[in-house]
């Protein structure tokens, strides 16, 4: 008796195991369609088990949950696009959720880039329509959200390579880039501006036109002492990119008219600083304009290989301008900013060779 009752539960337990075998690897899918299934962000484990379901992916919801339980994938389930192609079974699926493979797009900002070009790179990347993005940009609510005093994003949006699965909010793209911003604009680097009797956006506004300017990495701080010198003496800035800010590309050609052009963010026409950034500096041009280098520099020209001429007096200056006009080779010798031989022979590629 003791023996049959032994041979029942084993054949149970076979016939148990069968079955799991099939509900799990038996596939559900089998041709090449793609099958592309959306878990909601706060969605639950047994809310997405109920989609997949539906999508036909899994056969037994019970037994999906009750593995997801035992292996503790239902506490960490990640909200995105999962996307299902050729044979798939339900373990397939199960091993997916587990590493959260969810449908992603990549974006890079870059140093000195500009909402308008972040705007188009968020579009490619299938991240965001450029109407949600601008309203955004300028939302003075959101701003608000974000504790930003600036007309706009502007500036906020840190360079980095960002990564973020298919259907995450535009409001959460742009807090993860803002969010990375204030990770990088540490305490010391407060502390620094409120020595200075900086804001945060008046570093980021200097910060930002540092960055359209500068093309050595070594000259960034000598740059900024420039700008530190001009603003002391209540000299306008004079800084050629923030003259076709919204008008027109700083890579573009800047001409006599640009400088002459009536904007709030035209340092030729207006005292100060303009009203918020004009780009996206990154971490060095932000430590360039806390950290100014100790030089009398007032005056700066582009030379023929992008790097700058500094001068202390109009009269130097205009020496410079004509030498660089006339093709002449200018050679200086600039401080140690105390960059390492690397850093100061890193170019970054920008510059637009207009005289200051």
């Amino acid at each position: 008796m003791i023996k049959k009752l032994n041979y029942l539960i084993l054949i149970s337990m076979v016939l148990g195991l069968a079955v799991v075998g099939y509900q799990l690897f038996a596939p559900t899918k089998d041709d090449s369609t793609e099958v592309e299934v959306q878990i909601p962000e706060g969605a639950t484990f047994r809310e997405a088990v109920a989609i997949l379901s539906k999508s036909g992916l899994i056969r037994d919801e019970l037994l999906f949950i009750a593995i997801g339980r035992v292996t503790g994938i239902d506490k960490r389930i990640r909200a995105g696009f999962y996307v299902f192609s050729g044979k798939v079974t339900p373990y397939d699926v199960l091993l997916k959720l587990r590493l959260g493979k969810v449908l992603e797009y990549e974006v890079t900002i870059v140093e000195g880039d500009s909402l308008l070009e972040i705007g188009k790179k968020l579009l490619d990347a299938k991240l965001m329509a450029p109407d949600v993005f601008k309203e955004l940009a300028f939302s003075k609510s959101f701003l608000d959200d974000l504790d930003i005093e600036s007309p706009s994003l502007e500036g906020y949006l840190y360079p980095q390579t960002y990564r973020f699965s298919k259907g995450t909010k535009p409001t959460t793209v742009l807090k993860v880039m803002v969010q990375k911003l204030r990770e990088e604009y540490t305490e010391e680097l407060e502390k620094r501006a409120d020595q200075l009797g900086l804001t945060e956006n008046e570093v980021l506004t200097l910060a930002s036109i540092i960055e359209k300017e500068a093309v050595v990495d070594s000259e960034r701080a000598i740059i900024s002492a420039v700008y530190h010198n001009r603003l002391k003496k209540g000299m306008p800035l004079q800084a050629d990119p923030t003259s076709v800010y919204g008008f027109k590309s700083s890579r573009q050609r800047i001409t006599r008219e640009d400088l002459r052009r009536k904007s709030h963010y035209n340092t030729y026409v207006i005292q100060g600083l303009p009203p918020g950034p004009i780009a996206s500096p990154g971490i060095k041009s932000i430590r360039a304009a806390l950290y100014p280098a100790k030089v009398p520099y007032i005056f700066f020209v582009a030379k023929n290989d992008r790097s700058h001429y500094f001068s202390t007096t109009l009269s130097e200056h205009n020496a410079a301008v004509a030498r660089v006009r006339a093709g002449q080779r200018l050679e200086q010798e600039l401080p140690d900013t105390g960059l390492s031989a690397e850093e100061k022979g890193n170019g970054n590629g920008k510059g637009n060779g207009t005289a200051k």
